[in-house]
């Protein structure tokens, strides 16, 4: 599973990160000052968006939080015809390039599978991307029922990464993965479901419900 090492940047993105410091600290030193802060300036927002705060996940039973920041685009009830091959309600969040990209389980459970597909990059934000785009997919299994998570990419985003595997044991709230620069996470959940989320709504992973299991 993912770690921060406590600190609230995640782990992938020190391969941005210190490369860019060093060439930030080169150019001041030679004293090339224009270019020193056009470099600075991305240095500063590649921290931010790898920026990895700690969660309280909320507690109750039948509980499902959201597995990622950003905006809700889609709350709708359709037939699953892949993993879960029954009907049940999605929702759809998109992120932008300023919000929190690491991933969150939304409930505790069995890792059952974990498929990643390559596809095309459309900007995330239409419906056509959950389709079409570059995606991985993950079912957690929690006393008998069954959620799907894709972690989809955008436009701008160019790499998936899920550490999950089958098998594995997921806390509610977990990290399990990100999505880098600008990307979408679906979810499905059992169609009984209580949905608390409607399109527009701005959540936070780990954080904020979106569901509650029947």
């Amino acid at each position: 599973m993912m770690k921060n090492y406590g600190i609230p940047v995640a782990s992938e993105g020190w391969i941005f990160i210190l490369p860019l410091v060093i060439v930030t600290v080169l150019f001041f030193i030679l004293g090339w000052r224009y270019p020193g802060y056009t470099v600075l300036a991305l240095t500063i927002f590649v921290l931010f968006f790898f920026r990895d705060p700690e969660r309280v996940v909320p507690q109750g039973n039948n509980l499902v939080v959201s597995p990622a920041d950003g905006r809700v685009v889609v709350v709708k009830d359709i037939f699953e015809p892949t993993y879960l091959k029954q009907d049940v309600k999605q929702i759809s969040i998109f992120l932008s390039v300023f919000n929190v990209h690491v991933n969150r389980a939304p409930i505790g459970g069995k890792v059952d599978t974990v498929k990643y597909n390559p596809g095309k990059f459309h900007v995330a934000s239409v419906d056509k991307a959950s389709l079409d785009n570059e995606q991985t997919a993950m079912v957690i299994t929690q006393g008998g029922r069954k959620v799907l998570v894709k972690q989809i990419a955008g436009l701008i985003a160019r790499r998936i990464i899920c550490y999950a595997k089958p098998g594995d044991s997921l806390a509610q709230g977990e990290r399990y993965g990100l999505i880098r620069f600008g990307s979408r996470v679906d979810i499905f959940l059992p169609k009984d479901a209580e949905i608390k989320v409607k399109v527009g709504d701005r959540v936070k992973g780990a954080r904020d419900v979106i569901g509650v299991l029947k």
